[in-house]
């Protein structure tokens, strides 16, 4: 049998650690896989597949289709260039047998290779592979020393850091132990079960074995296989109360990397506690206790909770019985928090917010508080007048909820909470709404924002965020973004293209500059921040399908006119290359952008046209430039489009028939003043230049 056609083998490498939080795992997984892929590349080592496993004790990396052998490869070393390796005789000089020798080779062996600007002599060198096996010691240590997250230890005054102490290295090639030693830890074939229930160490002696061996001393490997038994452990036991878990991924991916052996258990409280609110008690369950809160067919919660345990299923009730000890008196904790604070009226925090600092360099919460009042007020007056006063109120109101005890214990409660007390106040509904939706969208696409009072107030909020941060210089870097300014910046736009506003964003801008202490600057700071929007715009609008020509014919308009006909001019122009008659006109229109200056002209004097071709273009354009002006007040950019369109043949009758740049400077300045009223018509729909 061929080396070619020798079996493949497996791997297993398992790395036994001290329990690694749930937050690390997913990561490290991941790392493992991509790390062991790119060694065995490295390394010429070919394999089918590489799969890792993991729980909270251990890291694991199965590969499959590994060949006895290394690949045999060809390497080429450049030397030294072809006039410094032969001399004028073509005979081969010290330089040439002194590299090929220190390669190993004759000087007959090497060859000549352009290389740059030059030819240099080149070593092409055969290298056999070598056993695998015999590699695996050194490889195996480099994969676990690979693996590095944030926040790594030392422990017991070794050197190297790892996620967790480690414990024991398991490694396997098919059968056979393979032996390495990292800090004093030997590797061999034994491994260990579940820290309580099956605490005793033992014998992995195949790899097939190894996740049935593991199961059976009550450790399920696979995080995919955790994940399911909890999901459908925890849907049935739902159902058996006529309930379902409240829909939660992220809760279910951290508890199932808490456990190695999942026991989904039901349990309840006491219904008095529902009288809190949903959000409070799903935030205690969830935060706390990493509990799944159920609610019932019409989505209210219920007094059902399932805890995941780590243990086996006879214990379920005794897990039962302290999982409901503790969430009671979680759930008091939280009751006295929510009706101390329903003692004060969010009213009676304002002056509070004025001990509170925002920002070192923006002044204190109350400071922000107006701000965004100043700013919520400007653009309720432009948006919906009838709603001024709720916006107003929102505003001052918006931050007070910060000072509650509820928001102390749970700051991703701020917004939600404050609604609730806004209702207890009595205060209207539409601004006790607004409190909770100033922080909607969270992300580009997410839950928008449904009252007009939310939405002015998460614009003013999000507004004055972004260009308080850029007055102070606080602004993103590179992939470093602390406050969020970009994905803030997106929440804007997404509630200007969902509100349809007539604001423009300059307008919003300045208005929101007006409100900060120091406005010295405030021009460049508002060019920087509409720069700053301008460059989320074009991959948003990317991703809705407009080509990168017809983004940059518009995209320089984004500060000047609302984004809601941004989006109409894009599908204007979109429809509009479509059409039979677009290249004949692009080409035209972009004869009159190349001949026509950047620098001011006199005006136009029609006096002054006296060809037939000059004075033919100017009627036409004089007839069309009402018809699209009347268009575009309609918002009709495609028929301005295409009634623009319409001076495609008198352009090109003009450049064929006259000579623009005339001996006589008045009359060259003159035409070339009618090119650029042309350009300057055409440029107000679209920047014809940009689109191909």
């Amino acid at each position: 049998m061929t080396k070619n056609q020798a079996p493949c083998s497996s791997l297993l490498l398992e790395i036994g650690t001290e329990d690694i939080p749930a937050r690390f795992l997913p990561s490290a997984i991941r790392q493992l896989k991509e790390n062991t892929e790119t060694i065995f590349n490295d390394n010429h080592i070919r394999f089918s597949e590489v799969k890792t496993l993991g729980s909270p004790r251990r890291l694991a990396v199965i590969a499959h289709g590994i060949p006895p052998m290394q690949e045999d490869r060809t390497k080429e070393i450049f030397g030294p260039s072809k006039k410094a390796a032969f001399d004028a005789d073509g005979r081969p000089t010290k330089a040439a047998t002194g590299f090929a020798g220190s390669q190993g080779i004759s000087v007959e062996k090497l060859i000549l290779k352009k290389k740059d600007k030059g030819e240099y002599v080149v070593a092409v060198i055969e290298e056999k592979g070598i056993y695998v096996r015999e590699l695996l010691p050194d490889i195996l240590k480099k994969i676990v020393l690979s693996v590095h997250l944030p926040k790594s230890m030392r422990w017991a005054g070794n050197d190297m850091r790892f996620i967790r102490p480690i414990r024991w290295l398991l490694s396997m090639f098919d059968n056979e132990t393979i032996s390495f030693e990292i800090e004093g830890i030997k590797s061999g074939n034994m491994t260990r079960g579940h820290r309580f229930l099956s605490p005793a160490a033992f014998q992995i002696k195949e790899i097939p074995a190894y996740a049935k061996l593991l199961a059976n001393n009550h450790v399920v490997v696979d995080p995919q296989e955790r994940k399911r038994i909890i999901t459908e452990k925890a849907e049935k036991l739902s159902s058996s109360i006529n309930g379902k878990i409240v829909k939660d991924e992220e809760l279910i991916d951290t508890v199932s990397n808490l456990v190695e052996y999942p026991a989904p258990v039901l349990g309840s409280f006491p219904e008095e506690y529902l009288k809190l609110p949903k959000e409070l008690l799903i935030t205690v369950m969830r935060e706390h206790q990493k509990y799944f809160a159920i609610e019932d067919i019409k989505g209210a919660l219920t007094n059902y909770f399932i805890i995941t345990s780590n243990t086996a299923e006879e214990n379920s009730e005794t897990v039962r019985i302290g999982a409901e000890r503790v969430i009671r008196a979680r759930f008091e904790d939280a009751k006295f928090y929510f009706e101390e604070d329903c003692r004060k009226k969010l009213e009676d925090r304002i002056n509070s917010l004025k001990n509170v600092a925002y920002q070192e360099k923006l002044g204190t919460l109350y400071e922000k508080a107006l701000r965004v009042k100043n700013l919520a007020s400007y653009l309720a007056s432009k948006i919906n007048p009838s709603l001024t006063q709720k916006a107003e109120r929102a505003a001052l109101l918006s931050k007070t909820d910060l000072l509650t005890g509820v928001v102390r214990e749970f700051p991703e409660l701020q917004g939600i909470i404050g609604k609730y007390y806004a209702g207890h106040d009595k205060e209207d509904a539409e601004v006790a709404a607004a409190l909770m939706e100033q922080y909607l969208p969270v992300y580009y696409g997410d839950r928008l924002p449904e009252t007009g009072t939310g939405a002015i107030l998460s614009l003013a909020d999000k507004v004055d965020n972004i260009t308080s941060f850029f007055s102070v210089g606080l602004t993103p870097t590179g992939s470093e973004d602390p406050f969020a300014l970009r994905r803030q910046t997106l929440a804007v736009i997404a509630i200007l293209l969902d509100k349809g506003c007539d604001l423009s964003l300059s307008n919003i801008v300045a208005a929101s500059l007006k409100n900060l202490k120091d406005t010295k600057q405030s021009g460049e700071i508002a060019e920087t921040v509409l720069r700053f929007f301008e460059q989320r715009l074009e991959p948003l609008f990317s991703s809705e399908g407009y080509g990168p020509d017809i983004i940059q014919s518009v995209l320089h308009l984004s500060a000047e006119i609302p984004l809601k006909e941004m989006r109409r001019r894009l599908q204007a122009v979109k429809e509009f290359k479509e059409t039979d008659n677009y290249n004949d006109f692009l080409t035209a229109i972009k004869r009159v952008k190349n001949i026509t200056p950047v620098t001011a002209l006199p005006s136009l004097k029609a006096k002054l046209l006296h060809a037939e071709p000059e004075k033919k273009l100017y009627e036409e354009f004089s007839k069309l430039k009402t018809e699209i002006g009347s268009l575009m007040s309609g918002y009709k950019y495609f028929e301005a489009l295409r009634t623009l369109s319409g001076l495609t043949a008198p352009i090109n009758h003009f450049f064929d028939n006259v000579l623009v740049m005339d001996k006589q400077e008045e009359i060259k300045l003159n035409r070339l003043a009618l090119l650029k009223d042309i350009w300057t018509l055409a440029s107000s729909i679209a920047d014809f230049s940009k689109l191909q």
